[in-house]
């Protein structure tokens, strides 16, 4: 499914609350800022949870929407059971309706939460244009056909950025948020133990890193999770592409980008601390992945409660 950028020439703009909800963003902070403070892990699963929004039907919340009777949403997804941080996006709808009831949509709760995760264990920060309204409709099987998986190769990822408006430049710069975080060994054991289905290795993994690897996960292990940044995996920072440079990346989505020669020449450019363009590039390439396939104007809705429809 092909979502355009801004579907009829609809907009959204910083500081669209401004009249109607003034404290919308000092409200989202606090609470996700209440939230990380006792748990500094939630930051990476807010942030994929945006993610994971924009690549399904565009930014419309429909991730955070529950399945019913008839009809199992994206959240029951393979890909999205993994996902944390929903009470966070929750208490700040909570806080917001008794603030200014019916104004502040939840996909805009979740494009600023996933913003105030990252600059609050020191990432960058950026402008999120808000105005965004909040879809309808979640289907399961379009979450396991849309999001991008560990496994892909650099042509598959290409083709997924790309039907939604985002460049090779975007795809290598949003594969950093895998500088935070957590995953299953499942997400990457075939290239420790089976990578052709033969019983070999993933030749492009740093051999003594996938050796470590297999002290953590054995083969079949669907519960062990590890970090993906050994090391930094709570602070947001460079080191994710000092790991790929090494071919320490965890996923074969992440070796994939050293695969290109774009891709490639933005990992090793981002090694000089000094020089790199990381922080401002993020904060731009997530303004772009937050204007994917929105609702505005009399579109969606603006929902009470972020799990169910009005």
């Amino acid at each position: 499914m092909r979502i355009s950028m801004t579907d009829n020439m609809t907009r959204v703009e910083v500081g669209f609350y401004k009249k109607t909800c003034p404290n919308v963003e000092a409200i989202v902070k606090e609470t996700t800022k209440h939230y990380i403070s006792i748990a500094p892990t939630l930051a990476a699963p807010l942030l994929r949870m945006h993610f994971h929004d924009c690549f399904v039907r565009g930014c419309d919340g429909s991730v955070l929407l529950n399945s019913t009777k008839g009809n199992k949403a994206e959240k029951d997804a393979i890909p999205n059971q993994s996902l944390r941080g929903f009470q966070v996006i929750d208490a700040a709808k909570s806080a917001l309706e008794k603030e200014c009831p019916g104004i502040v949509s939840c996909s805009d709760i979740l494009a600023l939460a996933a913003r105030d995760a990252v600059s609050l264990i020191n990432g960058p920060t950026w402008s999120v244009p808000l105005g965004r309204r909040d879809g309808r409709v979640s289907i399961l099987s379009e979450a396991s056909k849309n999001l991008p998986t560990p496994f892909d190769n650099f042509t598959t990822l290409k083709t997924t950025f790309g039907a939604l408006g985002l460049n090779v430049k975007d795809l290598v710069v949003l594969s950093g948020g895998h500088t935070i975080g957590m995953s299953h060994c499942f997400s990457f054991s075939s290239r420790l133990y089976n990578f052709t289905g033969k019983g070999d290795m993933d030749p492009n993994m740093d051999q003594n890193y996938i050796n470590r690897l297999k002290i953590k996960c054995r083969p079949a292990d669907v519960t062990t999770i590890v970090e993906m940044d050994p090391g930094s995996f709570k602070s947001f920072d460079t080191d994710y592409y000092t790991m790929v440079s090494k071919r320490r990346g965890l996923f074969a989505s992440d070796a994939a980008l050293l695969t290109d020669t774009q891709t490639k020449h933005y990992v090793l450019s981002q090694l000089n601390p000094h020089g790199s363009t990381f922080f401002k590039d993020f904060g731009e390439s997530m303004v772009k992945m937050g204007q994917i396939g929105i609702l505005t104007g009399r579109a969606g809705e603006i929902r009470k409660h972020c799990g169910f429809r009005n």
